[in-house]
């Protein structure tokens, strides 16, 4: 009896692995993976596996900051962020609201235009998360909007958008 019971268990945390590795490989919901999203509260518990039962790794304080999906369990989504850490968060906790974080130390020029010889229009420290605008041509600057004021980056120094990507 014991041994039958060995078995069931061992064919049972295998099939639930499984489903994780599956997982990583391809969406459960039909969206694209990996995708960009956002923190939908200041306050997210990033956990080490897909489930509450999971110790906690990481807790995010700021919201709207961007984030990677990049595999799906059921109602969790394993994320990364801008450090590159990787954990998992329940669905609830993200937005499809398109956000940027400044990845770039110091300094970032805010332009006027689309263009690097447009009038810098503000100044963006490293670490400032910002609302996507619009994206309007794949490797071009993204219109960026930082509490009350919008100007063009370049998205090298944007974490929250694809190079390719075009964003309307």
């Amino acid at each position: 009896m014991k041994i039958i019971v060995k078995i069931l268990m061992a064919t049972l945390f295998c099939c639930g692995m499984a489903g994780v590795a599956q997982a990583e490989d391809e969406s459960e919901t039909g969206l694209a993976l990996p995708r960009m999203v956002s923190l939908r509260s200041s306050l997210i518990n990033a956990r080490s596996g897909p489930g509450s039962r999971y110790p906690i790794d990481w807790v995010y304080k700021q919201k709207g900051a961007p984030v990677e999906i990049i595999a799906e369990f059921e109602l969790w989504r394993k994320i990364k962020d801008w450090e590159g850490s990787e954990s998992w968060v329940h669905k609830a906790m993200l937005s499809g609201r398109r956000f940027v974080r400044v990845n770039n130390a110091g300094k970032n020029n805010l332009y006027a235009e689309p263009s690097e010889e447009a009038n810098i229009s503000a100044y963006v420290e490293d670490g400032v998360v910002g609302e996507v605008d619009k994206c309007p041509a794949p490797k071009s600057m993204c219109l960026i909007k930082f509490d009350n004021v919008s100007g063009w980056m370049p998205r090298d120094v944007l974490f929250g958008v694809y190079a390719d990507e075009v964003i309307k």
